[in-house]
């Protein structure tokens, strides 16, 4: 039975997925059966936990909270797939954005859709596998991105792609291309990728 909890280790804090659709009474059973493990990376450094996935109800949070912090004395926080404030940008990414033309697009892409732009692009919804997002310059996913983004497709190094998640197994940027396995994406989460200063492909 596959588990409706994924745990990541990142720079400066650590990520706990809760699958989308997972019961809450398998939330509870599987984080009873992860948090013990998952203690054992603490000795004196408080690394906070950051909870996102499934979108969740007050007292469904106020529940996991509760139960996260009788294992762990640590602070945790909760975001959900449709939050604008997306983590990684607010508190890991330095990189400066210039700002462009944008199209929103209100809703998820479907498998076999694409929006291309002679600008930015920010989607207010996932981009699910096989849908495509072609953009000169940034691309912004608020939910997860599992489809194929090219962003600064006509030649620009300094664009950017941030998603919730980004899970695609191919992503573009410029000129330059970024593959992972799928046991990559299953096992590292990340949420911005851009162009390093030895003109490589980032994710953070």
């Amino acid at each position: 039975m596959i588990g409706c909890i994924s745990i990541f280790l990142k720079s400066s804090y650590i990520m706990i997925r809760i699958k989308e659709g997972a019961k809450m009474s398998n939330i509870i059973k599987e984080l009873n059966e992860k948090l013990p493990e998952l203690k054992k990376f603490y000795k004196e450094e408080k690394t906070p936990i950051l909870v996102t996935g499934k979108m969740l109800k007050i007292k469904e949070i106020d529940e996991i909270k509760s139960l996260i912090e009788k294992n762990i004395k640590v602070k945790v926080e909760f975001e959900s797939p449709s939050g604008i404030g997306l983590h990684a940008i607010k508190k890991d990414f330095k990189k400066e954005i210039a700002s462009s033309e944008t199209k929103f697009y209100n809703g998820s892409l479907r498998s076999g859709q694409k929006i291309e732009f002679e600008g930015s692009v920010v989607i207010l919804g996932d981009v699910n596998s096989g849908a495509e997002v072609i953009a000169e310059d940034n691309i912004v996913v608020l939910g997860n991105l599992r489809g194929m983004a090219h962003a600064g497709a006509k030649g620009n190094e300094n664009a950017i792609i941030a998603a919730h998640i980004i899970d695609s197994l191919q992503i573009r940027i410029a000129s330059k291309i970024k593959e992972r396995s799928r046991e990559d994406v299953e096992v590292q989460a990340f949420s911005i990728a851009y162009i390093n200063n030895e003109s490589e492909i980032v994710m953070e």
